[in-house]
Formats: structure tokens, sequence, C-alpha cells
């Protein structure tokens, strides 16, 4: 029997679970769903190492994401056998990888969640229903009356009620389910008059999705996978704005467009407390075994692990030949083979420094991802159905040759930050990377809270962003810090009987509202930091 609940909150993702915390934390009664058997979305069944801005060491984050990923390093250091120079590090690494100051494994910080998680589950406020899709919803009078869950498991189908309905899906599929105004693809130049936008509004012009998977390295041994179904397509595929078949160690700078060669050298020879991790001085993503590196061997004790463990999201698996909102099931089946083929191809015809071909001692990690063929459970989706909000970030807003490195807008009702490159990857439209400076940003309220709709809001990736903007607003610290802030207005909406539409634009609402992120360390304002 599933208890009635004050906020029904559908998607277990980071979105999802920061949500489910605050509201919680706040006292009010919370059901969460997750399509997949793991929380915790592009950190865990998407295993998707963190991308964060250069300062999330010192500030620029809320205080319940620092303390996620202050468990994370304390989780390594209690259970692993690091080196006790790499325990005493208080900004860990635990993989030494170049993409993020924080490169771990799916599992830690799975574990991670489901401990921040459990005394609210064991206090009954919260229940978590995982392997559950959302199918229907019904909305009357600008009001979600209730979502149909159908379990992935046994095919049972769940109707919810709650005053308040969250959608932290991957892909928006609430605005949706319940006819909630919303955008998809790229928006027209003519709407928002941003430089990058196109002079056509492309619905179906979507970023790429990647199917993840962790690897290992095993001299002498050979791992060698069957041939994938669709291993021919995949090995002849040159992209038109590729500088070779995709398949192969070279690829365009997502910065400049230039053809740059990658490197692949499995467990190399160096000590890992001597890697960099900052976005904003090097990318880190031309050395390809290090860049999503998230256990680094010479860490720990000697002898601990025969190999390091490498997450492979590169741009040789890159999906972006059919939209993922629209065509989930096709456009899934092909990325995964685009996956598998990437393995086969490592395995038994990549170039190696030596002069050889393929590296048969790869090993996919089924053990990593918690799956029978070592595919990460879920697609990392870039880019959602985004709603049509009281504020719609756009470029205009974040880019540096629009600001300048210290410009960016400052909004009144501010309710956390974020920073990162405008990073938009090869699209479904055909379109190479668009990869620009952008300034570190605040989330406006009014991001939050759709035209509308009195009683859903957004908390992922499905704010009112552009197809520009989404390429900075969609990573993992500010999907927290949104699905934080949805979670704790929808709390606080219950408790004081007013809507989300009347906090956003009464000033005196507001600054009640914001008070209480104050005091829950969401930080709403940044330092004098400058724009990369």
């Amino acid at each position: 029997m599933i208890p009635e609940a004050d906020i029904l909150v559908v998607g277990g993702g980071l979105g999802g679970v920061a949500a489910a915390l605050a509201a919680c934390r706040a006292g009010r009664s919370v059901v969460l769903t997750e399509e997949t058997d793991w929380i915790g979305g592009q950190l865990t069944s998407q295993a998707v190492p963190p991308d964060e801005h250069p300062w999330v060491e010192q500030f620029g984050t809320t205080a319940s994401y620092r303390r996620l990923r202050e468990e994370i390093r304390r989780y390594y250091r209690h259970w692993y056998p690091l080196r006790a120079e790499a325990s005493a590090l208080t900004d860990l690494n635990p993989g030494a990888g170049r993409v993020s100051k924080l490169c771990h494994e799916p599992k830690v910080a799975l574990a991670v969640l489901e401990g921040m998680l459990a005394p609210h589950r064991a206090a009954g406020r919260l229940t978590v229903l995982t392997e559950h899709r959302p199918v229907s919803a019904e909305s009357d009078n600008d009001v979600v009356r209730s979502v149909t869950l159908k379990d992935l498991r046994d095919g049972t189908r769940r109707t919810l009620t709650a005053r308040y309905v969250l959608d932290a899906t991957e892909t928006g599929e609430l605005l949706h389910l319940a006819g909630v105004e919303h955008a998809n693809g790229a928006e027209a130049r003519a709407e928002f008059d941003e430089p990058h936008a196109p002079d056509e509004a492309q619905p179906l012009n979507q970023q790429g999705i990647t199917v993840c998977f962790a690897l290992s390295h095993h001299e002498g041994e050979d791992h060698t996978i069957d041939r994938p179904d669709d291993y021919a397509f995949w090995r002849g595929y040159r992209p038109s704005f590729w500088p070779g078949p995709l398949l192969g160690f070279e690829a365009p700078d997502p910065r400049t467009l230039e053809p740059v060669p990658r490197t692949f050298v499995p467990n190399p020879d160096l000590d890992p407390l001597g890697v960099s991790a900052d976005q904003s001085s090097d990318a880190g993503d031309k050395e390809l075994w290090g860049f999503r590196r998230i256990l680094a061997r010479r860490l720990h004790a000697p002898g601990a692990f025969d190999s390091d463990i490498t997450l492979v999201n590169w741009p040789l698996n890159d999906y972006w030949l059919k939209p993922y909102i629209g065509q989930e099931a096709e456009a899934l089946r092909e990325a995964r083979q685009l996956s598998l083929s990437l393995l086969y191809w490592l395995q038994t015809e990549a170039p190696r420094a030596d002069g050889g071909t393929g590296f048969p001692g790869l090993r996919i990690r089924p053990d990593v991802t918690g799956t029978a063929d070592g595919l990460a459970k879920a697609a990392y989706v870039r880019e959602s159905r985004r709603i049509k909000a009281v504020t719609t970030v756009t470029e205009h807003d974040v880019a540096i040759d629009l600001v300048g490195l210290y410009g960016g807008t400052r909004h009144r009702d501010s309710v956390g930050v974020g920073g990162y490159r405008i990073d938009l990857h090869p699209s479904t439209g055909g379109d190479n990377y668009i990869d620009i400076g952008s300034v570190p940003f605040e989330i406006p309220l009014g991001a939050l809270v759709p035209r509308r709709v009195r009683n859903l809001l957004p908390a992922g990736k499905n704010i009112g962003t552009t197809h520009i903007t989404n390429g900075c607003y969609r990573l993992h610290p500010v999907e927290w810090n949104v699905g934080e802030v949805a979670g704790a207005l929808a709390a606080h909406c219950v408790a004081e009987d007013v809507e989300p539409h009347q906090v956003q634009a009464e000033d005196k609402r507001f600054e009640e509202f914001a008070r209480l992120l104050d005091r829950g360390g969401v930080q709403r304002h940044w330092p004098d930091v400058r724009g990369y």
C-alpha cells in the first residue's frame, strides 16, 4: 500500500533525490519514483562522473551537494586501501580523472545517496518506488490531479495523487503527459535573438545521448566481446563534420572544432596525485584513459588493484542519428550498439602506441554499472523537454561574448548558482559542438515556475532554459540545486498555503522563501569570479 503524500517526485536522478531530501527535511511526506533500480541518475545509472565548475571545492554549490561530495570521499577513506598521502587529501579525487575534481565509481555514489535518504525512509516520510515509469497524467483547471505509473517488473499500474508533483524525469516526461507547455529541441533565433540559435525552430534538433560503460585493462588476457550486430555500420560511419571515422582517435576539439588526435594508453605509469582537474585551464579530454578515470590503482596500496577503471563517455560514443525524445527505444538500441562497437573496435582494431592494433585485455565491467552486459543502466541524456517558464534563461544572460568576463544577469529571485561553459555536444540536427565561454550564473526561481500550471514544478534539466543555455545549466551540481529548490518550494507552498507563482512574483513572499534557502545552505549569489 502506497501512502498518501504531500509531494510526488517523479524521477530519481540527482534532481529528484535532492527534491525529496529537501521536502522531507521540511517535514513533508514524499513519494519518489525512479525508472531504473538505482537512484542517482547521472552519477549512478548513467555512470557519469560529475561535471563541475572550477571553484567547486570552495563555493558555488548548495550545502547538501557539498555533503554528498564529502560523503563520497569519506566512503573511499573508510573502505578502500588508499595510500596514506592520498587518504589525507581534503580534496581527494578517487579516480584521479581530469574531467572532475571528484571522479568516482557509480556504486559509491549510490551507497551515499541511499544513506542520505535512509533516515527519511525509516521515519515513514519517504516512500521510494524504483522500476516505475510514468505512463499518463490527469489535469484540469491548471492543476495536475494524478499521475499513473507502471511497475516495470510486473506491469502493475498505480495512480498516485499529491498536492504537488515534481517532474524530475530525464526527459521532462511529465510535461508531455500532463499537457504542460514546453519546448523541445532548438528554438528559432527570432524567439530570443540568441546568436547560436538556428534561423528556424528545430524541435527534433537535440543533443546526442551517450551509453557509457566502464573498462579495466589486463595485459596478456583476452576479453574480446562478440562482434556487435551493427559493427559494420559504425566501423564505416564518417560524420560529415568529423575529421575521419567516428571510431577513430581523431576528433574535433569542442572549443575550436579543429581536428585533434586523442591518445589512449591503458594504465599509464604516472602518479595520479599529480593529476590536475581544472576545466577552465585544460579540458583534459585529449588523453582518453585518464579523462574520466573513476578508480586509480596507484592511489591505493600496492597490489590492491591490478588495473585502473575508466569510464567511457567520449566523442567516439556520442550518439546523434535519431532524437532520443520521441524515439527512445530505437535511439537507445542504436546508441547501445555504438558503444559496444566502440569497445569491439578498441579490443580488435584500435591503433596502439607500439604500432600494433587492438587491446584485447580491455574488460568491460558489469560489476561497476550493475548490468549484465556492462553498459550503463540508462543513457546519459543531456537535453530534456523544457517548461515554458515565467523566466527563460537565454544566451544573453550567460555568454561571455555577450556579457563580458565579469558580466551576467543578476536575478531578483535567484535561488541558486552554477557555472560551466555552454557545452552542446553534436546534435540530431547535424550540428557540431557548440562550446563557448560562459560566466558564473544565478538560477532564477522564475525558470522553475510554469506559466500556467499551478502545482507542477520542474526538478532537473527541464527548467526554463533554451536549447543553447541548457548547455551550461544541465550539469550535476545545477541539477541538484534545481531539485533541492523545487522540493523546498513545494514544501513551503504546502506549509503556507500559497502557490509557486505567488512566491516568485511577490517580493515579501519571495524574501520569506529565500530566507529558508539561506538557512538551508543554498548559495544564491556568486562572489567576484570570472567566466571561462
